[in-house]
């Protein structure tokens, strides 16, 4: 395989680019995974229906797989995206054939071995491919001066650059980075195309946007959205299998649209780009980029048609550019163990109480002191915490059909493993008529969070190319798995104007009419507003989205940080038992958890963070939601009574 030298190495401190080119007036963007399981199928459907894409962007890399592939490669595994191989094989040769470059994250710990792997598939493919990569290094300072990538899984969150500089000196067909963030994957290709600098901090501030839509791949389009019996969102099962993953058209001026494809099903309106705009960003006026920290206050959201939403009012917030970027630094967060069991029939709550204290007694028979590490919740009951503060207590005796899990983060193997043992014990010593054990244990990974100068972050770039194909029909090899796959051209659904109307309902539909919310009466905050919760570490971030904007002002009055914290507050509950730990659950509120509340005004609704309520963040959690997205549901079912 022919190769290029590896580059010079470069630090984060931004430096302009020199002289850049206008390439395009326009540019087209795809996403075409928004997390490490998306489908690819799913990409491969926007290639067939997009023909104007210039790029595709996978984006598959979050702290939880980031995580997963430290442990794996420091057990001698794949350091990137084992999937990689499946998603280049059904990729590469349409997007070949299209001229549609290819960047992806999925080289996670180890780009250059992700490389390999790509040019090992494009050659069984008989594809000529060049494969760029734009990763983090580190510099050791004694001996000979070897450089390693991302030493001890130390990992730091890039910015564009490194992209932009793949793309002016190679203008390959694949790009792998490393952990660049999600946004910054988007906007490169919109640097690099339409000869922005890094001082252009609107057009900055306008990408970034874009990238920040897109990076959840159908979250945007439908998806994490539909939710059948409310008639904002409901969609039907044909519409919500025929999702589109989104692009954006961004000018060079800057305006953003981003679209579905025409005639696909999902929806693209106000209201999923209202959801997707607050997703994870916590201070909107002031979300943070490794490229600018932009302000969406004021953002609105316009659609042009049924499959094209503009995009208005983002800005550069009043600092910038940030000084520091987030750094990753894996660390030892001890062994989890759980297990879980099921009872049914009369008084099976009552059982699974008998079983929970068991096995904390027989923990603490053997390591006194460890069932204080130990969390447990009923699957069918009350695992998700979804219930109304003002439910009488009584409810948690009506299951007949459940199942216990117990979860304990021990600081030793061996308590982990005995936690096991006493789990499994239940067959034999716990109340009758229980069965379907199943319990395990692992060592888990925290990816601990610290800011770093600029100057002290490294990266480089490098290049390799399959050799030349002499053919005829030059990027299509023996077996074109674009015709082997289980997904036809014919097999899509036809995009005649009828439907792609009927595919998405906006909000400005005369079918939807909202209208104020009633007053005076206790309701679900289900009929006033819709919501969708996300994670940054031990962080919970939910948005508050009313249906008719203007109860935005009614629902500001209830949405406080005194009632937030009761609302979540049962999600620091031990047991699923009442009253068993409520002492300690009320001091934990009061002394750790947090609350800010921001209003956002462009698209009326509220943004919420809570901090400190996630059980330690997605690498450690013991809950069976470890990124609290079913949160949003637990807000919604509250009651509330709005003022006239």
């Amino acid at each position: 395989m022919e190769s290029h030298d590896r580059d010079e190495i470069h630090n984060c401190v931004i430096k302009l680019r020199v002289n850049p080119q206008k390439r395009r007036e326009k540019v087209f963007i795809g996403c075409g995974a928004g997390f490490g399981g998306d489908r690819p199928l799913a990409a491969l459907k926007l290639l067939k229906r997009v023909k104007d894409l210039n790029y595709l962007v996978l984006e598959c890399l979050a702290e939880r797989t980031l995580a997963e592939r430290y442990q794996v490669m420091v057990s001698g595994g794949d350091g990137y995206d084992s999937q990689i191989s499946e998603w280049m094989r059904l990729l590469l040769p349409l997007a070949m054939e299209r001229r549609v470059c290819i960047i992806t994250n999925m080289g996670a710990m180890d780009p250059c071995g992700a490389q390999e792997k790509v040019l090992e598939i494009a050659s069984s493919l008989r594809l000529s491919v060049s494969v760029a990569v734009a990763h983090e290094i580190v510099v050791k300072t004694s001996g000979s001066g070897k450089t390693h990538l991302m030493e001890s899984g130390i990992s730091t969150y890039l910015g564009a650059a490194p992209i932009v500089e793949c793309l002016e000196k190679y203008q390959p067909n694949v790009i792998i980075t490393s952990r660049v963030a999600d946004a910054a994957l988007f906007l490169a290709p919109m640097v690099y195309e339409l000869g922005w600098n890094w001082n252009d901090v609107k057009q900055l501030a306008q990408g970034s946007l874009a990238g920040h839509l897109l990076e959840c791949g159908c979250q945007l389009t439908g998806g994490f959205f539909m939710h059948p019996g409310d008639k904002y969102r409901d969609i039907s099962f044909p519409q919500l299998l025929d999702l589109s993953l989104p692009y954006a058209e961004v000018s060079f001026n800057g305006n953003v649209c981003v679209a579905k494809a025409e005639g696909s099903g999902g929806v693209l309106n106000v209201s999923t780009c209202a959801e997707q705009l607050l997703y994870e960003v916590g201070d909107p006026g002031a979300y943070i980029t490794p490229d600018v920290i932009i302000d969406v206050l004021d953002v609105s959201f316009h659609p042009l048609s049924s499959s094209k939403v503009l995009c208005a009012g983002v800005k550069p917030a009043a600092a910038s550019v940030p000084i520091t970027l987030l750094q990753l630094v894996p660390k030892d967060s001890g062994w989890k163990g759980w297990g879980e069991i099921s009872y049914g029939g009369s008084g099976c709550v009552k059982r699974a109480k008998a079983a929970e204290f068991l096995v904390r007694s027989w923990m603490d028979e053997v390591y006194p002191g460890v069932s204080c590490r130990i969390l447990s919740y009923i699957i069918g009951l009350d695992s998700l915490k979804a219930t109304s503060i003002d439910d009488n207590a009584s409810w948690w005796e009506t299951g007949e059909d459940i199942r216990l899990r117990m979860d304990g983060l021990f600081e030793l193997k061996e308590h982990a493993i005995q936690f096991a043992r006493e789990f499994t014990a239940l067959y034999t010593n716990g109340p009758a008529g229980s069965g379907g054990i199943s319990t395990g244990h692992k060592k888990e990974i925290v990816l601990e969070k610290q800011l770093v100068d600029r100057e002290h972050v490294l990266w480089r770039t490098g290049v390799k190319q399959t050799p030349v194909v002499e053919s005829n029909n030059q990027g299509i090899g023996s077996e074109d798995p674009t015709k082997t796959c289980v997904l036809h051209e014919s097999e899509l659904p036809p995009t005649t104007p009828t439907d792609a109307n009927n595919f998405c309902t906006d909000l400005s539909s005369p079918h939807i009419d909202p209208s104020p919310a009633p007053y005076g009466q206790k309701i679900p905050l289900y009929d006033v507003a819709h919501s969708r919760a996300g994670d940054k570490g031990n962080d919970l971030n939910f948005s508050i989205i009313p249906h008719f904007a203007p109860d935005i002002e009614r629902l500001k009055l209830i949405i406080t940080p005194q009632w937030v914290k009761e609302v979540v507050s049962t999600l620091l509950s031990t047991s699923s038992f009442p009253n068993s730990d409520s002492n300690d659950k009320d001091k934990c509120v009061d002394e750790h958890v947090k609350v800010e509340i921001y209003e956002v005004k462009g698209i009326q609704s509220l943004n919420v963070v809570v901090r400190n309520i996630l059980d330690g963040g997605v690498n450690c959690s013991r809950r069976i939601d470890r990124h609290g997205k079913t949160i949003s549901d637990l807000i919604l079912c509250q009651r509330v009574i709005l003022l006239p």
